[in-house]
């Protein structure tokens, strides 16, 4: 996918770029990217950058210009970076008040500022003074390149390391690890310094191969990277691709419903014996639980203290739905995402007597999702819908407002414009009840979206 799609910038915003391993390049791309849909883009720096990356704009001004000579000039090129001063190779941007000033005068779409300095390494640990955010911003775009995994941790590769060492006693001169680039991107007094409270934050794993090894070591530090409720999401790409952002990695959770109600009318099966001795509940949990999603909620509804007794052991949160006997899945989903913690992209919806599903179909569902194929993916097999279901944060607030015995089918109709279909190659994703079909949307099948897997 593109930046503009991946970091869901918007008009309006100012966005910072900080870290190490492909700032500029990043923000030139970006910047070519929204001036090539019709955007007014701005940038400038809040440090220095090389003369020699002049040549990457294609128009570049002093900020000190009349404001009509920017806005004439963002009407012939689109795409204009202001500087201060030039001087001994470098290019200085204007002070930190400088950004509102800026806002105010000149009828731009978009702010973009290079905020750090890295002098070229790949990865970074700030100095007292870095980086310099205007308070204006409203997103931050912290950057690392996985080219430095493996190199010493020393000052010829990484950009201050005392500051690592210090704070965490990683050993100089070790081969930098994949939790290390996590543990300094979240923390707060280093890659997350000097950022707004109030901005979003995305980091942007460079030089992520498409495949391989590699591959999962950034998923990895993605999702160590999430265990901050600071950071929104961690883009996987390399700036130079055609289709630079591979995978947007997002917080997702994910609602086990063991209510004894919809979609299983029959509150028993919850509770049948299933797999190694353990009731079904326990082990449609574990199976989401190797999934790796870090936030699970278990809703219950009949028979709950025989329920959470099934799942003690397992550690997970319980909720219970107080409108189960009339309120059908909706008021089960209801419970449950109220229960889920802030900032959440999306959840996972399972049933908790779905004891055939394979834990592949969840990471295909999963997978579909950071590549950015849905919002709202229903798994499908043979033309027939299953579960589990992911539903994306921005359609929760409606959720919020059906009616009680809404169903999944009637939840999937008031969704069907949303709708992604997620072609799996097993019947897991079915059990005994009658599963809901295309027949079920008002508009014809071939209109949806569909995935293969």
């Amino acid at each position: 996918m593109q930046f503009r799609r991946a970091f869901d910038v918007a008009r309006g915003d100012v966005v910072a770029f900080i870290g190490a391993g492909g700032k500029t390049s990043l923000m030139v791309s970006l910047g070519y990217e929204l001036a090539e849909a019709g955007w007014r883009v701005l940038a400038t720096t809040t440090t220095k950058l090389s003369t020699d990356q002049l040549d990457l704009f294609p128009c570049i001004m002093a900020a000190h210009a009349a404001p009509r000579s920017i806005s004439q000039a963002l009407t012939e090129h689109q795409f204009v970076l202001l500087h201060d001063q030039i001087r001994s190779g470098y290019v200085y941007g204007p002070p930190l008040s400088w950004a509102k000033r800026l806002l105010d005068s000149v009828d731009s779409d978009i702010l973009l500022v290079e905020a750090d300095d890295a002098a070229g390494k790949p990865f970074k640990a700030p100095f007292a003074d870095e980086p310099q955010v205007p308070l204006e911003t409203s997103l931050v775009i912290s950057v690392a390149s996985l080219r430095a995994l493996g190199l010493p941790l020393d000052e010829e590769h990484i950009y201050n390391p005392a500051a690592m060492i210090e704070r965490y006693g990683f050993v100089e001169n070790s081969p930098v690890k994949s939790p290390w680039l996590a543990q300094v991107l979240r923390d707060e007094e280093l890659g997350l310094r000097g950022v707004p409270a109030d901005a979003r934050v995305i980091i942007f794993l460079n030089q992520t191969p498409q495949r391989g090894f590699m591959r999962g070591r950034a998923r990895m530090i993605a999702r160590l990277g999430l265990q901050s409720s600071r950071i929104d999401a961690v883009a996987l790409g390399s700036v130079r691709g055609a289709e630079p952002v591979f995978e947007l990695q997002r917080r997702v959770g994910a609602l086990v419903l063991a209510t004894g109600e919809s979609p299983c009318k029959d509150s028993n099966r919850m509770l049948r014996t299933s797999e190694r001795g353990r009731a079904a509940v326990a082990t449609v949990t574990e199976k989401v639980q190797r999934s790796r999603i870090d936030h699970i909620r278990l809703v219950t509804g009949r028979r709950a203290p025989e329920v959470r007794a099934a799942t003690r052991r397992l550690g997970v949160k319980t909720i219970h739905d107080r409108a189960h006997q009339s309120g059908g899945a909706v008021t089960a989903l209801k419970a449950g995402l109220r229960a889920l913690p802030e900032r959440m992209s999306a959840v996972l919806v399972v049933p908790g007597d779905q004891t055939r599903l394979q834990p592949k179909v969840i990471y295909h569902i999963l997978s579909a999702y950071a590549r950015g194929e849905g919002e709202f993916i229903i798994p499908r097999y043979q033309r027939r819908c299953g579960h589990p279901v992911l539903i994306g944060s921005r359609y929760w607030s409606d959720l919020l407002k059906m009616p009680r015995g809404s169903d999944f089918r009637a939840i999937a109709q008031r969704f069907r414009d949303e709708v992604t279909f997620l072609n799996v190659d097993n019947d897991s994703i079915f059990h005994d009840i009658r599963n809901f079909s295309p027949r079920h949307f008002t508009r014809s099948p071939a209109r949806l979206k569909n995935r293969d897997r």
